[in-house]
């Protein structure tokens, strides 16, 4: 992997858990599902010898809207 697509993912791993604490819980899995979405976009494409980028970016942006419109149901079972 190139040295700044490391220092890259690293940063917006940093900036994205520092700020968690206030969110509501749509908000934070939102946010969880679009980094993981990324991250399983960019790793699949890599692999495959396609885009990364573009496939970081519809993985990222598919997780997000998963983990927003999800229900919550850990406070069903109570």
């Amino acid at each position: 992997m190139r040295p700044i697509a490391i220092v890259l993912a690293m940063s917006l791993i940093l900036i994205g858990g520092t700020g968690c604490s206030d969110m509501k819980r749509w908000e934070q899995r939102a946010l969880s599902g679009g980094a993981i979405g990324a991250a399983a976009g960019g790793s699949i494409a890599y692999v495959a010898g396609g885009p990364v980028l573009g496939a970081a970016l519809l993985g990222g942006a598919a997780g997000a809207a998963i983990g927003g419109l999800t229900t919550d149901n850990s406070s069903h079972h109570k």
